[in-house]
């Protein structure tokens, strides 16, 4: 039987997960890798770190699984989205660590395109707000501060890319410099309506067009790897970024159809089908995918820590050795207590957009610990998220699914899961594949195969695991959530 190997290239691990013809999971690998701060909001990784992460698992779940690697038919590829990276074309060699997309090392100089007026421009090409969150601005930081970098990107001897391309360059043994529509999205340089690499942007960002890679569909040829890495050449059919991978793994085919993905963000997406959204409550309209050289649209909010509260809770305050111990502690919290955490640890995302906040508790007491701590912080998502469904469906109407379908590790937490439902007043669906990230990515290089079917039949063939219906009372959800919304305009106000 053919199988399909997915790359999950992540913000804090890299994972590889094999897939048989008939998108089940046969067996799964992952390796964490340093996180790097060089100084106070600073985000890095070590590209090299990237992509041998990525190679170590590929090669270590093909050996897992037992499946000879000429039963592999096809790699699909999922990434972080927004980190960005520069590379000599010659011999393969970054030019500086890469930007992580949680950096916000480049506010001033949104702050200063803002100040000039161009941020009306930028969002009517590209969707996308001026953020240091997007990859244009971290693109010229990198040729503005590596010695030399801007005169050899004017000479073509530089490569841009976003993860992606970074693994497929390296895949591909230097042969392939080429994205999917969905990651160009977020590059800020990129006009959504007209599907090309915008000039007028590049001009704007002193960005040579020289160092942009070729924009594909998600299912699409992006070439073959070397025959040394798994002992053959292996076809890279399916590439798209991590939270519209998620998109089509939940199979939010139909506009109006929401999805929300808890990892180390939280990223909600809304189809809005052929029709670009310009949003009016500071929500991002993006490519949610694109098949056949036609772009389906989706308004998108991001929240900057989700699962990294939980990883806070552990790494930072110690107060847990493990994320499943945070279900107990909420469930012990006193219900007195009304302590609220805003996660703004690096900024506030949607639909504030304040990368200059930082994280605040409120309503601590000498009884607060560990319990009512960890009750916060998995409350904040739900809030968060409520955020951004609430300014979704301003901007997009009645015609929003009532339903939310949920994804990424924390949807594990059944405690998260239901105060999420309560908040929201609505079911959030919990499928019976949670690794749906992985699942976009196999399921479009394995359509680009011909060994999965396409969107209608693969969307019949989700399977629910488990709705959750709200359970608080109205008045209880519309006092939290007033609560909440106090405390980040409280936040926002320091």
């Amino acid at each position: 039987m053919p199988h399909i190997l997915a790359i999950d290239q992540g913000t804090t691990s890299s994972r590889s997960i094999l897939f048989d013809a008939a998108l089940r999971v046969v067996a799964t690998a992952q390796q964490e890798f340093p996180q790097i701060f060089p100084a106070p909001g600073w985000v890095e990784h070590d590209p090299s770190d990237l992509w041998s992460s990525v190679a170590a698992t590929a090669r270590s779940v093909i050996e897992k699984a037992g499946v000879p690697v000429s039963g592999i038919a096809a790699i699909g590829i999922t990434n972080q989205r927004e980190t960005t990276l520069l590379w000599d074309r010659r011999t393969g060699h970054p030019l500086h660590n890469a930007i992580v997309w949680q950096d916000r090392r480049t506010a001033d100089t949104c702050d200063a395109l803002k100040a000039a007026g161009h941020e009306p421009f930028i969002v009517a090409r590209t969707g996308l707000l001026l953020d240091p969150y997007f990859s244009g601005t971290k693109l010229r930081w990198i040729l503005d501060h590596v010695e030399g970098a801007r005169e050899r990107a004017t000479r073509g001897e530089l490569a841009f890319g976003t993860v992606d391309s970074w693994l497929i360059w390296n895949l591909t043994g230097g042969r392939v410099h080429a994205t999917d529509a969905t990651n160009a999205s977020r590059t800020m340089l990129y006009n959504i309506a007209k599907g090309e690499w915008d000039a007028d942007l590049c001009a704007l960002m002193d960005i040579p067009m020289s160092v942009l890679p070729e924009v594909r569909d998600c299912a699409a040829d992006f070439g073959y790897t070397r025959s040394d890495l798994f002992g053959r050449e292996i076809p890279i059919l399916g590439v798209a970024g991590d939270q519209q991978a998620a998109t089509v793994g939940q199979a939010c085919f139909t506009p109006g159809m929401m999805k929300s993905t808890y990892g180390t963000g939280c990223f909600a997406l809304l189809n809005t089908g052929a029709q670009m959204v310009t949003s009016r409550n500071r929500l991002l309209t993006t490519i949610a995918y694109q098949l056949d050289g036609t772009p389906t649209y989706a308004l998108e909010g991001s929240i900057f820590i989700a699962g990294a509260v939980v990883q806070w809770l552990r790494d930072g305050l110690k107060i847990i050795r493990d994320a499943r111990e945070t279900q107990p502690l909420a469930d012990a919290a006193d219900p007195a207590q009304q302590v609220i955490l805003v996660p703004a640890f690096t900024g506030l995302g949607a639909p504030y957009w304040r990368p200059d906040c930082r994280g605040a508790i409120y309503g601590l007491t000498r009884n607060s610990g560990p319990a009512e701590l960890a009750r916060a912080a998995l409350e904040s998502v739900g809030f968060q998220t409520r955020d951004l469904l609430e300014a979704m469906r301003a901007d997009w109407g009645a015609q929003a699914d009532g339903v939310l379908r949920v994804d990424g590790g924390m949807t594990a937490s059944d405690w998260a899961m239901q105060f999420l439902s309560d908040i929201l007043g609505a079911p959030v669906d919990r499928p019976q594949v949670t690794e749906t990230t992985a699942l976009g990515a196999a399921w479009l290089a394995g359509m680009q195969a011909d060994l999965c079917p396409g969107p209608q039949e693969f969307a019949r063939n989700w399977a629910l695991e488990r709705r959750f219906q709200p359970q608080m009372d109205a008045k209880v959800r519309a006092e939290k959530y007033a609560r909440w919304g106090r405390a980040v305009q409280a936040t926002m106000s320091v």
